[in-house]
């Protein structure tokens, strides 16, 4: 149970990255610094007074641009890979017990996955923003993705079950979002009766 548990957590998290990228570290080593996460071995530096000081500085800086009207777009090229990197590493720090071929493969498809999965479903929501709002209720869409990212990596640490839900929410909207992109078939027309 301990394991399933802390795949959800490194899974919440991953996806909180899709939102803010430093805002799951941050949570992550304020949750070990105050003894109520526990890294798995080689991560331990995430706990870290040093860590702890760049994951804050670091989010700061994020948050703070992603307000900057054409910043925000421009930001979305690079935080996507760097969405994927960082819900890798932090799925992977928090799975331990497990052999290094598993956790890794977790953490790359599961941790990975789930990071580019809701950073892609933001990209859309702010270019769909900048569209038909000519980039004015981006203000709006970069404060609910913030709040996301914190809600979701303090939800993910005090109760990883609740990962799970969000998983099944997740690819629900994804199953959606994928049935709207494929064109509907043409049936071709019955052939007019032949007359005796």
């Amino acid at each position: 149970m301990e394991i399933a548990l802390s795949v959800l957590l490194g899974i919440g998290l991953a996806a909180a990255c899709g939102f803010r990228i430093f805002v799951p570290p941050l949570v992550m080593s304020i949750a070990a610094l105050s003894g109520h996460l526990h890294l798995a071995k080689g991560f331990e530096w995430i706990g870290t007074w040093p860590a702890l000081i760049a994951f804050a500085c670091a989010t700061l800086l994020e948050i703070v641009a992603y307000y900057v009207p054409w910043l925000d777009n421009a930001l979305d090229a690079i935080a996507t890979p760097s969405a994927v990197a960082a819900g890798i590493v932090v799925t992977a720090g928090c799975i331990s017990d497990m052999s290094p071929l598993l956790k890794w493969t977790l953490a790359v498809i599961a941790g990975g996955g789930t990071a580019a999965l809701v950073q892609l479903l933001t990209v859309k929501v702010r270019v769909l923003s900048s569209a038909f709002t000519l980039g004015a209720a981006n203000f709006v869409v970069s404060t609910g993705e913030a709040l996301s990212s914190v809600l979701l990596a303090v939800i993910s640490v005090l109760v990883p079950l609740f990962v799970g839900l969000f998983l099944l929410a997740l690819a629900f909207l994804a199953w959606q979002v994928s049935r709207r992109k494929q064109p509907t078939a043409v049936r071709p027309a019955a052939p007019p009766c032949a007359r005796v």
